[in-house]
């Protein structure tokens, strides 16, 4: 699990402020499925927010601690019967193979010959 501190927390409540509720959970509870739509979430937004329907208070904490300690992520605020949660997105890989673009006319073209053959 995530720890933020003071700081952090206000500033992503104040980004959750805004956003709809991407996962609902109600009668089932925390099934496999609604776990992996979490980590989906979580993963294309870093942000969401959590609805729960008909679960009691205690019920509300201890699904809160499960999601967070299994999906390795931050709790940053639960309201009420809803969650939010916080993780960073996974860093993705840039490929840097780029060709220069090819010449446009002959005389680029002789150009950038001169320049391969002065390296």
């Amino acid at each position: 699990m995530i720890e933020l501190n003071p700081i952090e927390t206000r500033a992503l409540r104040a980004q959750a402020h805004h956003l709809k509720p991407v996962v609902s959970i109600s009668q089932n509870g925390l099934s496999d499925n609604v776990m992996k739509e979490i980590d989906r979430s979580l993963k294309a937004h870093e942000l969401i927010k959590v609805k729960l329907y008909g679960i009691e208070r205690a019920e509300r904490d201890a699904a809160l601690a499960t999601i967070c300690e299994q999906l390795a992520c931050a709790p940053v605020q639960h309201i009420g019967n809803v969650l939010v949660l916080w993780r960073p997105k996974p860093a993705v890989e840039v490929k840097t193979n780029r060709r220069a673009p090819a010449p446009k006319t002959k005389k680029q073209a002789a150009a950038a010959a001169e320049r391969r053959a002065k390296r």
